[in-house]
């Protein structure tokens, strides 16, 4: 007994031992405040994979936060109030940004400049989207031996029947309806009428808005951007010619440019390090206002990230922070932050409820980022207003609902099934079988009934009727000017705009600077310990850090604009 009990006290001070060198290590690592030297020139990456809003697991206590849009934002905009920052250096390549988060950060650079502060990009590699963002900044710099492609857009989409038909899979699906895409995936080789129209509608809108805006920003006319597209692939020379960029030259040829007569080198802080300058550093602080991330593929439990489709909006995780931004009595209002292209719709519904109650206790603004589509926008209907960006991809009012006959596959494989049931229709959900007429006359009757409660609901909280919904709803999707133009959202704008929304809803004055909460909030890593959630935070930290590795090597290939997303209800 004596041994027994010393092996147990030897692995739980071992284990004790362990979790105090963790935490030394995570603090040492953290510790640190950021010293920035007068002059400095702020050099911030918008490459690789960029979220919405940092899980803030288990490795930012080591390894830093993963990228953020909202880190990104917040820094350009205490930039524009520190004096110690001089000016701004974007290296732009390849990302995850989408043209939403990239109109917001536009108008975030424009702050900087308004300040009287240059901002440069700096390029190794230039496509369609990344040029979109440059071209905001007042010079555009690239590696001479960079690459550079503007060409002409493309709405592609694979489709998966043909490989289930030799697999033996057979798909059951109901759609709500002709303009719910994603379904197409898995029953159709080829784009139907209504999701070419719709592919259609939403890249003339994009185009237009691109072409538009970059134009105005090079000052050079339509005809002769136009005839840089039918050249497609320039070399960075060529493009200099063209006016499209600046001028070519290395990294240390532009530090060598930028820095001041005296110094040696020029004076740089890079985001990471700024990032940990609070904005109350720069005088921008005052009464306090939540911003609630809400982003990712929805479904009913913890948030996280998976491999495979990336970051997971979980309901629980959600409300918790709804609620806990509904209870601190000094937040005197909330933005509902949502980047989702949807999910579950019982966890969205629930979600959307949520978001319905705090606003009983306080203000409420929904600020919608790339895409708040299908469930991502029942997350956000019963709320006005709704602040979108004119490039966000929202709508997609409708649903999809089935399952796979996997009896061929398994025929092929020597697999059987038998049965032996009690009560009617215990096989509706069997993998083993097609629906019969009446079990998929039942399953359209339900999903009609779901459908039709959500087009009532919108109708109610938007003002309008339920003909009026139903004719933009049935799966369309719209960019955030579309959406506007049919009275689904209420405003054009980033987060800024629904900032200034929230302050007009909370009765603070609008040339008052606020203090933004955000939530989820980051934990420590005692926290973390202490919750014993030590395990989740791990798994969804490498699981965020395997998914940007396998990005980056098709990041190497990428070109153009993706204009389609997946639309999931």
């Amino acid at each position: 007994m004596k041994a027994f009990l010393r092996t147990v006290l030897a692995v739980w001070t071992a284990l004790f031992i362990l979790i105090l060198l963790v935490v030394m290590i995570g603090f040492a690592m953290g510790a640190g405040d950021a010293e920035i030297q007068n002059h400095s020139w702020l050099v911030l990456d918008l490459e690789g994979e960029i979220v919405d809003y940092p899980l803030g697991g288990f490795e930012s206590h080591f390894f830093g936060e993963m990228p953020s849009h909202t880190r990104l934002i917040e820094n350009l905009e205490k930039a524009a109030a520190d004096n110690r920052i001089d000016g701004v250096i974007l290296r732009v390549g390849p990302s995850t940004l989408g043209p939403a988060k990239c109109e917001e950060l536009r108008g975030a650079v424009e702050k900087v400049q308004e300040a009287g502060k240059k901002v440069h990009a700096y390029c190794d590699m230039l496509f369609n989207r990344q040029y979109y963002m440059a071209s905001v900044c007042d010079s555009i710099f690239m590696l001479p031996s960079g690459y550079f492609e503007m060409t002409g857009w493309a709405s592609v989409r694979p489709f998966y029947k043909g490989t289930l038909d030799k697999l033996g899979i057979e798909p059951n699906v109901h759609r709500i309806e002709d303009y719910k895409s994603a379904a197409e995936l898995v029953t159709r080789t080829e784009m139907s009428p209504e999701s070419r129209e719709m592919a259609t509608w939403l890249m003339d809108d994009l185009y237009e808005d691109f072409v538009s805006t970059v134009t105005s920003d090079r000052r050079m006319s339509r005809a002769d951007f136009e005839a840089v597209m039918e050249r497609a692939l320039l070399t960075p020379e060529e493009a200099v010619d063209a006016g499209l960029v600046d001028r070519t030259l290395y990294w240390d040829e532009l530090e060598e440019g930028l820095k001041r007569p005296d110094d040696d080198n020029l004076r740089t802080v890079y985001g990471g390090t700024y990032g940990k300058v609070e904005r109350s550093e720069v005088g921008i602080e005052g009464k306090k206002i939540a911003v609630v991330h809400a982003q990712g593929m929805i479904h009913g439990g913890r948030s996280g990230m998976d491999p495979m489709l990336g970051m997971m909006m979980g309901a629980e995780s959600v409300i918790s922070d709804l609620r806990a931004a509904m209870d601190d009595d000094e937040i005197k209002g909330v933005i509902f932050r949502v980047d989702s292209p949807g999910g579950m719709g019982y966890a969205s519904d629930k979600i959307g409820r949520w978001v319905k109650m705090v606003e009983t206790k306080k203000p409420v603004v929904v600020s919608m980022a790339d895409v708040a589509a299908s469930g991502g926008y029942m997350v956000s209907h019963r709320m006005r207003p709704i602040v979108v960006s004119g490039n966000t991809i929202t709508g997609s009012i409708g649903s999809i609902t089935g399952k796979f006959n996997m009896r061929g596959l398994y025929d092929k494989l020597g697999i059987s099934y038998d049965f032996v049931t009690k009560g009617p229709f215990a096989l509706i959900h069997s993998e083993y079988g097609n629906w019969t007429p009446e079990e998929a006359e039942m399953v359209a009757d339900n999903h009609w009934k779901g459908y039709n409660d959500w087009v009532e609901d919108i109708a109610e909280h938007r003002g309008l009727t339920f003909d009026q919904v139903d004719s933009v709803a049935r799966g369309r999707v719209w960019t955030g000017r579309q959406a506007l133009e049919r009275n689904l959202v209420d405003k054009l704008g980033g987060l800024d705009a629904a900032i200034a929304e929230l302050k007009r809803k909370a009765e603070i004055p609008a040339d008052e600077d606020v203090t933004i909460v955000h939530y989820p909030k980051k934990k420590s890593l005692i926290e973390a310990i202490m919750e014993g959630n030590l395990a989740t935070l791990v798994k969804s930290s490498l699981a965020m850090r395997v998914r940007s590795y396998l990005q980056e090597w098709a990041w190497s290939a990428q070109a153009g604009w993706c204009v389609m997303p997946l639309q999931v209800q």
